[in-house]
């Protein structure tokens, strides 16, 4: 080979390797399931409380659980499902984007300006009704995700399960206008929240941030 073919392969090697783009490293998304599970959680606990009788009467009001129905339950949910898109993550992302949802709707519902309840002047009956229809595609929609978690890990099915039937009762308590529904619904909720603040709880205790880590039961 003579120099000057030489010379030429030098230059080629060199300019392919200027021209070859620099790698650069994914960023770093943190697990935005925790959050989540801790926004819906606590909003479900507090209203459970409410409808369980706990402390005060199962029919009283329950206003408080508004403001955590509009930001925390709501809001911050939402933006947990919105970031579950970002990680490739489709059942967090429906999960918590929907319930995100419930928790904005269900507040809404009970916001004086909105006039919800006010359209129903006077007729109790069926705004219960309403309600009961509401709950009810609710309770669909949480057989569903209980469906679509089987083989995820026990913590999360029993989530959903919890959830499921919490939703039933609900439901029923609204649609036969009976208290000993709700109040069975209200103590099923708070099992639920118990249950969603142990699996936020499992995803915060990692290997890297802690000494110790909470069992899911794992299936697959």
């Amino acid at each position: 080979m003579s120099s000057t073919e030489n010379h030429h392969d030098v230059e080629s090697k060199q300019a392919n390797a200027i021209a070859a783009p620099p790698v650069m490293a994914a960023p770093t998304i943190a697990n935005p399931g925790p959050l989540g599970l801790c926004g819906f959680a606590l909003t479900t606990f507090v209203l459970s409380l409410h409808n369980a009788g706990a402390g005060l009467p199962p029919t009283a009001a329950h206003g408080v659980v508004t403001g955590l129905a509009f930001f925390y339950g709501g809001l911050v949910q939402l933006l947990a499902g919105m970031w579950e898109f970002k990680t490739g993550n489709t059942f967090g992302a429906t999960a918590f984007s929907s319930y995100g949802g419930f928790w904005l709707s269900f507040g809404l519902i009970f916001i004086p300006g909105a006039n919800i309840t006010g359209s129903y002047g006077t007729d109790k009956a069926l705004l219960e009704k309403s309600l009961g229809y509401y709950l009810l595609g609710w309770t669909i929609f949480t057989g569903i995700m209980l469906i679509a978690s089987h083989r995820s890990n026990v913590g999360l099915i029993s989530l959903f399960f919890f959830l499921f039937i919490t939703f039933i009762m609900l439901t029923a308590g609204k649609l036969n206008e009976s208290i000993s529904c709700q109040v069975a619904g209200g103590a099923l909720g708070i099992i639920t929240a118990l249950i969603a603040w142990y699996n936020a709880l499992a995803g915060l205790l990692t290997k890297q941030s802690s000494y110790f880590t909470l069992p899911l039961g794992r299936i697959n």
